[in-house]
């Protein structure tokens, strides 16, 4: 009863502060470490903090399945050298740095190599829910922190693992760890392969029973009894619940998974985050306010220059690394996890583990500022990119980016012959794109002189293929200043920034969402054979004003008088008649196509010969062209009779039938 008495306490104390933590829009994870400082005994004191560890234990079991269930082959791929170049530096120059300072001062090669392991990694929960919050998850600063994150949460298993020999006697042997590396090894792939197929089979068997009961108990048993399994072979409850999820993220199933178990993830990593906020002494805090406070920003600077040298060495502009550099650089809650670890194997003393727990608590704090702040200061801060000229004509147009929409625009423009250049501030699409024989030119867009040397004081169009906001506005400001007569098309994903955008300047405004939809209401009208003048002035209503028509709410609000006049009148379609149809060589009496289907053969098309208003004893022929009056009822009824009775469905029929199928 006591456990539960805490948990309720805590759990309605965190609603209390987590929904004040996001009006002021600070992250949840922050919101509840600030629940477990006032919770705990040197807040209120209204909670044991005890009774809450085993709780807490399953919370980075969770935490970490989901970390395994989410780095799957292809989201790693997709990262590339991000994630194997830029995520190594940083964790590796950090741990040097870190662990070289704290030689110096004095503390013994195991502690000191702990205390940069501990500095190292970053928060992969706050980072990313701030990037996507902004939208700017595929901006490039948002990829580079994305592959860095993705490194960083990899390497806390073998971080755990490495754990229990530095806490050993000063003269454990590189041996000793290397065995200990080896051993996780030999578990990992163990498990991996003895594992793959059963637990295959039985998610096919879960999913055959369609109970999704079954389902959760499922995907639960899986990622605590891999935990369970890992702790009675001496290494981690955590590393069992990794290895479940990087087995469960092999399957087609993995998704599935995450959703069925985020509830019970993010009960439990609350209670995680809770703990450590009891665990943090606020009257130490207060007693070496100064050191404390000194600590964490030294950490975050520090960091910050660590970080901003490893995107140099991946080739991006100045402006990039000063955002990633920012958005990275505090003590993430993967350290609270190894930290932990470390406190209990006294690695950390008490003090330490104090400096420790609040140096993270104040740097992530000050995170969601420090990431809304970067882009300001990137653009204050001297860094001329230096572009790399690209002989031809002066540009027509100019695109800034060298992604998807860049490369098929591209494309379009070289086959109509139209001068354009890219701008493209990653050097490795920079790269690609010249390979393909494209006018490119390696800059920052935002940058006035990256502009002026792409040529845009002679562009009639500039096209903004990027979808980081912030850029989009300096770009678009910038534009406007250069060349005030330019036409700029810009591409955005949400639907909120249309109207900021086109206050700042954009002459249309591409929304990804609506684009999609208008394709899927034309396809749908072009099926239901509606004239295709009519259908073309609908796209292009349902495309003025920033999409106007498609946010009215109402039955038919989105619709033009004359669409909805077209969708309720009959209409005239064309149809082929196909080689061998039963029609061919049959007059249009003996084929009755009005008893049919109601419709009306208006003419009928043969080799460019139209006949107009054909006869009853006009004979049919294969390849001609119906032109058709009805319904749109009338004229799918047409539509099926030209495929039913196709040679091709009678020869799928008579397969059907001959290898005796019901």
């Amino acid at each position: 009863m006591e456990l539960l008495y805490d948990v309720v306490i805590l759990f309605g104390l965190a609603v209390f502060v987590v929904a004040i933590s996001q009006r002021l829009r600070v992250p949840s994870l922050v919101g509840f470490l600030l629940t477990g400082m006032v919770a705990g005994p040197s807040g209120l004191g209204l909670t044991d903090a005890h009774n809450v560890e085993l709780l807490a234990e399953l919370g980075v079991v969770f935490l970490l399945f989901t970390i395994g269930l989410e780095i799957s082959p292809q989201r790693l791929r997709k990262l590339g050298r991000y994630l194997s170049i830029g995520g190594p530096l940083q964790v590796g120059g950090t741990t040097v740095v870190v662990a070289g300072i704290a030689l110096a001062s004095g503390v013994e090669p195991r502690r000191a190599l702990f205390y940069g392991f501990v500095a190292a990694l970053s928060s992969t929960a706050v980072v990313l829910k701030l990037y996507q919050e902004r939208r700017e998850l595929e901006s490039p600063h948002g990829r580079v922190g994305l592959g860095i994150l993705v490194f960083q949460d990899f390497l806390i298993v073998p971080l755990l693992l490495v754990v229990p020999i530095l806490a050993g006697t000063s003269g454990a042997s590189a041996g000793e760890v290397a065995a200990r590396f080896g051993g996780g090894i030999v578990v990992v792939a163990v498990v991996f392969f003895l594992g793959r197929y059963p637990l295959r089979w039985a998610l096919d068997f879960i999913v055959a029973t369609r109970i999704r009961e079954l389902f959760v108990l499922g995907a639960l048993f899986a990622s605590l009894g891999g935990a369970l399994a890992t702790e009675h072979l001496g290494f981690s409850l955590a590393l069992g619940g990794f290895l479940a999820g990087l087995l469960i993220a092999e399957t087609e199933y993995h998704h599935q998974v995450l959703a069925e178990t985020a509830p019970f993830r993010d009960a439990f990593n609350s209670l995680f985050f809770i703990s450590i906020g009891m665990l943090l002494d606020l009257g130490f805090v207060a007693e070496h306010l100064g050191s404390v406070v000194g600590l964490s920003v030294g950490l975050f600077l520090l960091k910050a220059v660590v970080i901003y040298l490893a995107v140099a060495a991946l080739g991006l502009p100045n402006r990039v690394r000063i955002i990633a550099a920012l958005g990275l650089a505090q003590i993430g809650e993967f350290s609270l996890v190894l930290a932990r670890a470390g406190f209990q194997a006294e690695l950390l003393d008490p003090d330490n583990y104090q400096r420790v727990l609040a140096a993270a608590i104040f740097t992530l704090l000050a995170t969601p500022a420090a990431i809304a702040l970067a882009p300001r200061l990137a653009a204050l801060m001297p860094g001329r990119s230096t572009p790399q000229e690209e002989s031809g004509p002066p540009p027509q147009v100019v695109v800034v980016g060298a992604g998807l929409h860049g490369r098929h625009l591209a494309r379009v423009l070289t086959e109509g012959r139209i001068p354009y250049r890219i701008l493209e501030i990653d050097r490795f699409r920079a790269r690609a794109a010249r390979e393909r024989k494209q006018p490119v030119l390696f800059g920052d867009a935002t940058r006035r002189d990256i502009l002026e040397a792409a040529g845009l004081e002679q562009a009639v169009l500039l096209v903004l293929g990027v979808s980081d906001l912030d850029a989009q506005r300096r770009i678009l400001s910038l534009a406007r200043r250069i060349n005030p007569r330019i036409h700029i098309i810009v591409r955005t994903r949400a639907l909120d920034e249309i109207e900021e955008l086109d206050r700042l300047g954009a002459d249309e405004v591409i929304a990804e969402e609506f684009e999609t939809s208008i394709e899927v209401v034309t396809r749908v009208l072009f099926r239901l054979h509606l004239p295709r003048n009519v259908i073309n002035t609908q796209a292009r209503l349902l495309r003025q004003d920033g999409y106007q028509m498609l946010r009215v709410t109402g039955p038919t609000g989105g619709l033009s008088k004359d669409m909805i006049q077209a969708l309720a009148s009959s209409t005239t379609e064309t149809f082929l008649l196909p080689n061998d149809h039963p029609a061919a060589g049959r007059s249009l009496r003996d084929i009755d196509l009005r008893a049919r289907t109601g419709a009306t053969i208006l003419a009928v098309t043969r080799e460019t010969q139209p006949h107009s208003n054909p006869s009853p004893t006009f004979v049919l022929e294969a390849g001609d062209l119906l032109v058709i009056h009805g319904s749109h009822a009338e004229l799918e009824e047409v539509g099926v009779w030209i495929e039913v009775e196709s040679p091709e469905s009678e020869e799928a029929e008579g397969s059907e039938l001959s290898s005796g199928a019901p």
